[in-house]
């Protein structure tokens, strides 16, 4: 059986953190209202691989929701919820990637920047937009562009900086196997 552990809880609180400040500090507004390039789902990604899905899913609902009440007053649900999602399915390939084994191949690379694709395709482009819809009535031809531009921009950043991140850390751990001892 599973049980949520205390490092588990504590990057959950800890990544939430993280994420509220890279989402106010490290944001780079697109021109498109409410819409922002993110490196905070650059961080959430990394956190997903390092914690799977359940602390990565609770890092992106947690943080996005307290972001969204300290900037705007209230958290933005639709979003909030796929914020989740994005933590939570990427987190599904952490264990094929397997990272704390030292060895971050080309194949593991790629696994990563597809799996985040196709799960920031969804949420943002889909999911995102139908809530918005469904919850706040807000008009589709407004909505589906700003999911498509979270999405282009969520995955190019997370391609990029959340690849550096994963690779730096690889360079951190031993190998499975290596005689090189951890200090």
């Amino acid at each position: 059986m599973n049980t949520f552990t205390t490092k588990q809880i504590v990057a959950t609180g800890v990544g939430a953190a993280v994420f509220i400040i890279l989402s106010r500090f490290a944001a780079i507004p697109t021109g498109v209202p409410n819409t922002s390039i993110e490196t905070s789902y650059a961080f959430l990604a990394f956190m997903a691989i390092l914690f799977g899905p359940v602390t990565a899913g609770l890092i992106g609902l947690i943080g996005h929701a307290l972001k969204d009440a300290i900037l705007y007053g209230s958290p933005w649900w639709s979003w909030v919820i796929v914020s989740g999602f994005v933590g939570f399915g990427i987190g599904l390939v952490a264990r094929r990637i397997n990272i704390e084994a030292g060895g971050l191949t080309t194949k593991g690379i790629l696994l990563f920047n597809a799996t985040q694709a196709i799960v920031q395709a969804i949420g943002w482009i889909l999911i995102a937009p139908v809530l918005d819809i469904l919850i706040y009535a807000e008009p589709a031809n407004k909505v589906f562009v700003q999911g498509a531009v979270a999405a282009t921009s969520n995955i190019l950043t997370v391609g990029v900086i959340g690849t550096l991140l994963l690779v730096a850390y690889a360079n951190t751990r031993s190998k499975a196997g290596s005689l090189k001892r951890e200090a």
